[in-house]
């Protein structure tokens, strides 16, 4: 009878010192168990200490054990070597987040190294063996373990997707070229893929040199940064120390009027004191008289009286102090009035030159952009928003591509389609720097700027049209010419049309500006405005015509 297949712990079979499976196993006093040759070998290093220890554990043993071969366990291990019994799998051959598992697995499940795509599943190395070494699975595909197994099935017909159909772009099953596919040019997936691989050279070599170019317009840029971020602060320090300047000559100015001011006060007050203490001494003299005049009006000596009554009686000499007028209140209104005035045309300086000043930053600008390299590190990737499309209007390639067709598409209603006009908006609103191309097709057709809240609805008249407002600014492409149009103004240019068009817009600046694209940049027209909204780019296509937003 065959013995079944178990799996076991390998960790219960393995030596703690070599961790590989035991050999020759003996067991120590402690009861762990080691290969004959490794506990030997290790003890022997530490003979010369007379004490000896388990590897695992650490108990120590004095004198040296004796060691004697476990049988038993000696007959596990050989068993489990020769009758094919597996140990059980290290951890890391356990299926974990992420990992694609094994589908034939039971309990725990491995972690898958190989998936059919015959058996449409995945198998680890125990059970990965039958298509290894049975002629009945020779024939079955074998790829790197995938979780998607599903997606490389027909969903029509159930088989192996092994075709690839140029004409449609898409890996489908051989029931497909009978079918659907019927007479489309299609060659086998791995032709397919040797052809892709080529190609995929070719591309990764343009990418690396568009990342070389990118790295050195990145590097240009910053340095870009840190002159703009020296000159914006040696502008900061310039004008702190010019405005401490005029604060300084302000402060040295209000130091000199208030000199002035003590210097006036000082005068008046030096003068006022010299009248004050003449005044001072005056009246003591009229009291002293009459202080005379009384003592003498008791008198009846009469030859003392008339002896001193008219020396006592004659007033201080006149002129003796000079007409005093007092003022209780000094006055400096004239000062301050002065001051007020000069306060307030200085206000007035400020604010005229502030105005001045502001102006003649916001108008501070980089260069412009001259070549397509210089407009390419502003570009964009802009999206179509199916949401405005008009009925006709066919999307596609990921919503970057919009054709006028004849079949009404199956639009759900939304309040911001455009139902009058032939026309959609893009999702992304710009500001700032942006650039952006299209390729034309077609003989009547139109880029344009607007506004995300221009009119949608056919029953506000020509207003939703693009150009027909003042909320729009379109440029219009014609068999033999351009044309620009804003609020209904329209102006024509004279310039035989590309199939190529770049649209640059410097929000800040308020410039919108139309080029055609070749190996040069042509300006054909700008519009110099003042934007106060984000810009959408939107689409006009005629009847049979498509334009295509470029990858830049």
């Amino acid at each position: 009878m065959a013995e079944a297949s178990i799996s076991v712990d390998q960790d219960q079979f393995s030596c703690s010192i070599c961790l590989d499976l035991l050999k020759n196993p003996v067991a120590i006093p402690c009861g762990h168990s080691y290969c004959l040759g490794c506990i030997k070998g290790c003890w022997d290093q530490d003979d010369h200490t007379g004490v000896f220890s388990c590897p695992q554990c650490r108990e120590t043993f004095f004198p040296r054990p004796v060691l004697r071969k476990n049988t038993i366990l000696a007959d596990v291990v050989e068993k489990l070597k020769k009758t094919g019994l597996q140990a059980a799998p290290p951890a890391h051959c356990y299926a974990g987040p992420g990992d694609v598992v094994c589908d034939s697995c039971t309990g725990r499940k491995h972690k898958a190294i190989k998936s059919c795509l015959v058996c449409l599943a995945s198998y680890c190395e125990t059970h990965l063996r039958p298509h290894n070494e049975s002629p009945a699975f020779k024939k079955h595909k074998l790829v790197k373990a995938t979780g998607n197994l599903q997606e490389k099935i027909c969903s029509h017909h159930d088989k192996l997707l092994e075709v690839y159909c140029r004409t449609d772009q898409q890996c489908i099953c051989y029931l497909c070229t009978m079918d659907e596919h019927r007479g489309h040019d299609t060659v086998s997936a791995a032709a397919e893929w040797t052809e892709k691989q080529k190609q995929l050279g070719v591309t990764r070599s343009k990418f690396q040199q568009r990342i070389l170019e990118r790295e050195k317009e990145l590097q240009d840029l910053r340095q870009a940064v840190q002159s703009v971020k020296h000159s914006a602060q040696a502008a900061v320090d310039d004008n702190e120390r010019i405005f401490t300047e005029i604060i300084r000559s302000i402060e040295r100015r209000c130091s000199e009027v208030n000199e002035l001011i003590r210097d006036q006060e000082k005068a008046e007050v030096s003068r006022a004191e010299g009248l004050l203490e003449r005044l001072e001494q005056e009246i003591a003299e009229l009291r002293r008289r009459d202080a005379g005049l009384e003592q003498l009006s008791h008198t009846e000596d009469h030859i003392h009286f008339l002896q001193h009554c008219q020396s006592l009686c004659a007033p201080p000499g006149p002129g003796d102090l000079p007409s005093i007028t007092v003022s209780p209140h000094v006055s400096f209104e004239a000062v301050r009035k002065s001051v007020s005035e000069l306060k307030e045309r200085l206000e007035d300086i400020c604010k005229g030159e502030l105005v001045k000043i502001s102006q003649s930053v916001k108008n501070v600008r980089t260069v412009e952009p001259r070549t397509r390299e210089d407009f390419l590190k502003y570009s964009c990737q802009l999206k179509l928003d199916p949401n405005t499309a008009y009925k006709n209007l066919r999307l596609s390639e990921g919503n970057r591509v919009v054709t006028h067709v004849r079949g009404i598409q199956s639009y759900p209603d939304h309040p911001e389609r455009f139902d009058g006009t032939a026309q959609v908006l893009c999702r992304e609103g710009l500001s700032g720097r942006c650039y952006w191309e299209a390729e034309l097709s077609g003989d009547w057709v139109c880029l344009a700027m607007s506004y995300k809240h221009i009119s949608r609805k056919k029953g506000q008249g020509h207003q939703c049209g693009l150009g027909n407002n003042n909320l729009s600014w379109s440029f219009y492409r014609h068999p033999s010419k351009y044309s620009f149009r804003h609020n209904k103004v329209n102006t024509d240019i004279p310039v035989p049309p590309s199939s190529r068009i770049g649209v640059y817009l410097d929000h800040r600046a308020g410039t919108l500006s139309f080029y055609s694209v070749s190996d040069t940049m042509t300006l054909l027209h700008r519009v110099q405005t003042t934007f106060t909204q984000p810009l959408y780019p939107g689409i006009w296509v005629d009847s049979g015509s498509s334009i295509k937003l470029c990858d830049l």
